[in-house]
C-alpha cells in the first residue's frame, strides 16, 4: 500500500483518544509547557514539529504521568490521568507504547530477553508458548528475527531503533508515543524507520504521537503536523499546508 493510501484510512468517526487542555509545565524558572491545548483521534499519527528545548518531549513524558503537570487536564481512553490510583494508572500505561530516543534497551539482555521483559512485567496472563509467539511476530514485524539471541551491542544503531519498536509493539499498543525516533540515524536508516512508523500505523491500527524535528519523518508519518515554539503550539495542519505558511519560523522547518 502506497504511503497515501496508508495516510488516507485514518479513522473518519472523529473518536478522541486523547485530549490536552491548557496544559502548564514549569520546572523552577523555567516555563516550558504554557496553555498547551490539542486533541489526536483514533487512528491518527499526529507529529509534533520544533526546535530542541522546545518541550515537546516533556508534552509526551507527561502523557504517560512520567511527569506531573502544574495545571490544565489530560484525558487519555476518556481517563483523567492525574486523577487515576496507581493500579488504573497502571491499566492504561498497558495501553500505550513509548519509544524512547535512547532506545532503552537493556544491554545486559538478549534481544529476546528485551522483548519478553515488558511481557512478564504485565497484567496479562500469558503463557510461555504465547510468549515466543509474540517475540517473533513482532521481529517479523520489524524484519529482524534474526537477531534474536543477539545483544545490544551487538546490533547496529537502526536495528536497535527497531528492536526498541519491537518491544514497543509487543504489548499491541492503540497508542504509541515516539520521541525523536530518527535521532541519530543515517538519512537512509532514518527514512526506513519512518515508513516502519508508517506501516505500524496501518497493521495495527495505531494512533500516535511522533515527536520530531526531522522534516522528512514528519513528510511520511504524518497524517497532521503541530508547531511548537516557546511552550505553545503556534500552527497545525497537513505537511503541504505548513510548507506554504507565511509564519517564517514554520517555514523555516520545511527549507
Amino acid at each position: 500500500m502506497k504511503e497515501k493510501e496508508i495516510k488516507d484510512k485514518v479513522q473518519d468517526d472523529n473518536e478522541i483518544i486523547l485530549e490536552m487542555k491548557n496544559v502548564k509545565k514549569s520546572f523552577k524558572k523555567n516555563n516550558v509547557l504554557k496553555d498547551v491545548s490539542f486533541k489526536l483521534q483514533k487512528g491518527e499519527n499526529l507529529v509534533v514539529l520544533g526546535r530542541s528545548g522546545t518541550g515537546k518531549s516533556v508534552l509526551i513524558k507527561c502523557i504517560v504521568k512520567l511527569i506531573e503537570i502544574d495545571g490544565g487536564s489530560l484525558t487519555v481512553f476518556n481517563e483523567d490521568i492525574f486523577d487515576l490510583k496507581e493500579k488504573k494508572l497502571n491499566e492504561i500505561r498497558e495501553k500505550i507504547g513509548f519509544l524512547f530516543q535512547s532506545g532503552a534497551l537493556y544491554d545486559s539482555m538478549t534481544v529476546r530477553e528485551n522483548l519478553e521483559f515488558p511481557i512478564q512485567r504485565s497484567s496479562k496472563s500469558v503463557t510461555p508458548a504465547e510468549i515466543e509467539e509474540l517475540v517473533k511476530e513482532v521481529l517479523a514485524n520489524v524484519g529482524l528475527e534474526d537477531t534474536i539471541d543477539k545483544m545490544p551491542s551487538e546490533l547496529s544503531g537502526g536495528m536497535r531503533k527497531r528492536i526498541s519498536l519491537a518491544r514497543t509493539l509487543i504489548l499491541k499498543p492503540e497508542l504509541i508515543l515516539y520521541d525523536e525516533p530518527t535521532t541519530g540515524l543515517d538519512p537512509i536508516t532514518s527514512e526506513e524507520i519512518s515508513e516502519l512508523i508508517l506501516e505500524v500505523q496501518k497493521k495495527y491500527k495505531t494512533s500516535s504521537i511522533i515527536i520530531t524535528h526531522d522534516i522528512k519523518c514528519a513528510k511520511i508519518t504524518s497524517n497532521r503536523i503541530m508547531v511548537i515554539d516557546g511552550g505553545r503550539f503556534i500552527a497545525e495542519g497537513t505537511y503541504e499546508e505548513l510548507k506554504n505558511s507565511n509564519n517564517e519560523l514554520v517555514s523555516s522547518f520545511f527549507k
